[in-house]
Order: C-alpha cells, then structure tokens, then sequence
C-alpha cells in the first residue's frame, strides 16, 4: 500500500484529501506546516507528498527545497490557491513534480496521484513510457514505432531527466549540474548544444516535444 504525507494547514481539505485517498486505497498522514512535513519525511518514508504553498512556520516551496537537498526525491504534487505562472515556475524550480490549483477537483487529484506514483516507478526502474516511446536508462536507447536509436550518454541522461518529469521545468544550470557535474569546465552552451542535437533527432516524434521556456530553461511536454 503506497503511503503520502499530506502537508495543508486548512483541516477540512486535509481531511477531505485524506478521506478521498484512503477511500482509493493508500495509506495517509496528514500534518499542517511544511516544517513537520519535513520531520515527518526525515523519519518515516512516503511514496508521495501533497503540499500547499501559503502554510505557517515553512511555506511548500521551502519544504520541497528542503526534501530535494536531503535527497528525499518522493514526488511531490504541489496544491495551491496561487494560479500565476510565476507562482508555478518557482514551485517547479523548487523541485515539484505536479501542480493543481485550487479548488481541486479530487477525482482529477486521485488520477494525477496514481500516475506521478507510476511515473516514479517507472523511474525506479530505469525506464520511461511516454505515449508509445521508451527510454531505456541501461541501453541508452530510445524506442518509438519499431524503431530504436541509441544515444550517446550525454544526450540520452539529459533527455532522459526532463523525460522523467514532464511538465517539470529545468533550468540549464541544473542540467549542467545533474549530467555534467558540479566541477565541469563545460559552459551552459553544451547543454543548448545537445537540447538542439536532441530536437532533431526526434522532431518527429509523437508522444513528446522538447520546449524552451524563455528566460528559465528547458522541459518535455506529451503530445
């Protein structure tokens, strides 16, 4: 039975949340502020974590910083009353995986928890399923209509992080990070050098895009 934290300071939604999520089969705790989220996190493990932004002591963005910088990489589904984009570019960049705005629509919520759990998985195991394309991590492979390309290893773990989580933006300094490491004497042009080397290969490609999100970075939406 997969167990989520839910962190919302308004007790009736945490109750109707839990109440709903119980109902469809997981195990549920709830708490009000995100600095017991984050106690609660360090000591018990969750399969998921559903935040509000605006709660007392520490705030969802802050309690999702604080997680990624543990390495508690839990999906977060981040849920909100802020609806601007600036709002849910900060809580991507912060490290969220999803993003409703409130008032939520708890069936939709249910789907979207049922999918960020199997895109975890799907993670866990190395591979990736966006429409009929798959990433296999220990192949560095690419696999649509029949049809497989191999990668070189830059190019497929830059491709397969934003895969992982799409939607999510990425800025190019967390790229350049993540796959090129902290130390690299690469500048930030190696990672539009690749995001443009990736685009071509798979223009075609029907399941997913990559998109530029001026000013920020990059992201992969399905198609």
């Amino acid at each position: 039975m997969n167990k989520i934290l839910i962190a919302e300071d308004d007790v009736e939604l945490r109750q109707l949340f839990s109440h709903v999520l119980i109902r469809n089969g997981y195990a549920v705790k709830g708490v009000s502020d995100g600095s017991e989220a984050y106690r609660c996190a360090e000591r018990e493990y969750f399969d998921l974590i559903i935040s509000d932004i605006m709660m007392p002591v520490m705030d969802g963005y802050e309690l999702v910083r604080r997680l990624r910088g543990a390495g508690i990489t839990a999906p977060v589904l981040m849920i909100t009353a802020k609806d601007a984009f600036d709002d849910m570019r900060e809580g991507f960049l912060s490290g969220t995986d999803d993003y409703m705005v409130k008032p939520v629509n708890v069936n939709e919520m249910v789907l979207r928890v049922g999918a960020l759990l199997r895109r975890a998985q799907m993670i866990h195991e190395r591979r990736i399923v966006i429409g009929g394309t798959v990433f296999e991590c220990d192949l560095f492979t690419v696999t649509s209509d029949g049809s497989q390309t191999v990668l070189p290893q830059k190019e497929f773990m830059l491709l397969y992080k934003l895969a992982s989580f799409p939607g999510r933006i990425f800025t190019r300094q967390q790229l350049m990070d993540e796959i090129w490491g902290y130390d690299s004497e690469s500048d930030m042009h190696t990672v539009d050098v690749h995001i443009g080397r990736l685009r071509e290969r798979f223009r075609s490609n029907p399941d997913f895009s990559i998109v530029t999100v001026r000013g920020v970075g990059y992201k992969v939406e399905k198609l």
